[in-house]
């Protein structure tokens, strides 16, 4: 009997021992130097603010009569925080809204202005206050590319060209005039520009073979006059795996007419059951996990669709609205889409950077969904309070990849194993900017093991090493506006670096950023 029991105990330690280390076996990631290798774009870290819910109105702008400081009427903390992120466009009036939105309606003496039924989201009745000349004007202090997405589901060729001249013509015409008269001498000179928003959806639930054909209307009346390089006109694109949509639009639009293609693509478990957005279990995390992985199939196999009319690379692929999408926080407007903002967030943010900077040769614009108080916000408000969620402060780590170059890596990732299913733990992209710095950043999305690396660094002559680690006790924990700063960067010096060698473990659910100096 003693006996039994002795060896039922020495078969659990070699079990445990087993496991502790297959966790900690140690992953070699190998540099693949490139004389080749692109830039990463610095608009991979773009940002959208649509009318939807508080993110224009309550969020971005309070009015020039509100107490809460701000600068015509958006709030200055929120002008602050973006710059800080650096962000390089900002991407508006949506979304689904793009397609109701008159641009004219927004523009001249506020009395003046009609009203509008937002019908998409939650059926409020909009004045018009935040219009072109704030937007723009917002995208001119923050240092930020506009990215104006046209209206095409309900809007004419006429309006949209319009539009364009709006903004950009110097001369003398009936736009350029009227911007004048509503104060603005000079054009903005806006280069971004989306024909239409999810035209197979709430665009206009339109065939992929029709919307080619609109798109090549519509743009034959845009202007490329007094924009250097011409205006960049972006094609709605495919919602997650419509591989079609993309083969249709590369097949017959010119490329003269085309210079980047959407894609959508929301970490979103269920349409009709998406899941809370704090108090979640491990199995909804792992699935939330499992689309957001998604991102990197979809990239792979949509290139591969334009890599067959396009061979020379001259079209983008734009992933201009991406992110995590629950259902809204308890007591809050569904139509608002107001989400809190936890580890999980962290995950997807530094999952989907890392896919999207690997990629970098072909995208080349990206626009997380969305800036302020919607869906995976990295900014949260209430009333005069703001908060950085774990997001913003992922974002802000890695903008030292902006206009960097990549350093392409090879590794084979440990998997992160949940109830008989496994993903890659691991995710990792590098790179080296104009002043021979070298960042390296992880995401690590398994929730109990941490990921031991192993970096020969010798070929870059680095001499110094410093770190930067987001991480938390609990997946569920979030910044709120009683604790504003329980999850921030913090100072990271757990790693080995001698010779050249870099030897770090990654904690589980953690971001980390490494920058070498020579």
């Amino acid at each position: 009997m003693c006996r039994k029991i002795l060896l039922s105990i020495l078969t659990v330690i070699i079990c445990s021992y087993s496991q502790i280390s297959t966790c900690q076996e140690i992953t070699t990631i190998k540099l693949d130097a490139s004389d080749n290798a692109p830039t990463i774009s610095k608009h991979i870290y773009g940002h959208f603010a649509e009318h939807l819910g508080r993110c224009i109105y309550e969020g971005f702008y309070v009015g020039d009569s509100s107490a809460i400081p701000n600068s015509a009427g958006v709030r200055l903390d929120i002008i602050d925080a973006l710059k800080e992120l650096q962000i390089p466009n900002l991407r508006w009036p949506g979304g689904c809204f793009a397609d109701t939105y008159h641009w004219m309606d927004g523009i001249g003496d506020l009395d003046k202005r009609p009203t509008i039924v937002n019908t998409w989201w939650g059926g409020v009745t909009e004045d018009n206050s935040f219009g072109t000349h704030n937007f723009l004007n917002l995208c001119e202090e923050l240092g930020a590319e506009p990215y104006l997405s046209g209206n095409v589901g309900s809007g004419g060729v006429q309006e949209l060209a319009d539009w364009v001249q709006y903004t950009n013509f110097k001369g003398k015409s009936p736009m350029s005039d009227l911007r004048r008269e509503n104060g603005r001498e000079e054009p903005w000179g806006v280069k971004y520009w989306g024909i239409g928003n999810e035209a197979w959806g709430c665009g206009g639930n339109m065939r992929p073979e029709y919307y080619a054909d609109i798109y090549k209307k519509y743009v034959t009346f845009m202007s490329d006059a007094d924009v250097e390089g011409g205006i960049y006109k972006i094609a709605s694109g495919a919602s997650n795996d419509d591989y079609n949509w993309t083969e249709v639009l590369m097949k017959n639009i010119p490329k003269n007419m085309l210079q980047g293609v959407a894609l959508h693509h929301y970490s979103v478990i269920d349409w009709d059951a998406k899941g809370p957005d704090v108090n979640f279990n491990e199995d909804t995390y792992f699935k939330t996990m499992k689309e957001s992985w998604l991102m990197e199939e979809l990239i792979v196999k949509h290139t591969a669709i334009m890599d067959k009319y396009d061979k020379n690379m001259e079209v983008d692929l734009i992933v201009d609205e991406w992110g995590g999408w629950y259902e809204v926080s308890e007591g809050t407007n569904p139509g608002f889409l107001y989400q809190q903002n936890t580890m999980r967030d962290a995950m997807i943010a530094g999952m989907n950077l890392n896919i999207f900077n690997n990629h970098a040769d072909r995208v080349k614009m990206a626009n997380l969904a969305q800036a302020v108080n919607v869906l995976q916000a990295v900014i949260l408000t209430d009333k005069e309070k703001m908060i950085l969620t774990p997001t913003y402060h992922v974002m802000n780590m890695y903008k030292v990849h902006q206009d960097a170059t990549l350093i392409p890596l090879s590794f084979d990732s440990p998997m992160y194993a949940y109830n008989k299913e496994s993903l890659p733990a691991l995710t990792v992209s590098a790179s080296k900017d104009a002043n021979d710095k070298v960042h390296i950043s992880f995401t690590n999305i398994d929730t109990k093991n941490g990921t031991p690396v192993s970096i020969d660094l010798n070929e870059l002559g680095l001499k110094n090493m410093t770190g930067s680690l987001l991480s938390s006790e609990n997946l569920q924990d979030h910044n709120s506006f009683e604790n504003p700063n329980k999850i921030e960067p913090k100072n990271f010096k757990d790693f080995k670096f001698k010779k050249g060698m870099l030897e770090v473990t990654i904690p589980p659910f953690s971001v980390l950023v490494l920058e070498g100096i020579k």
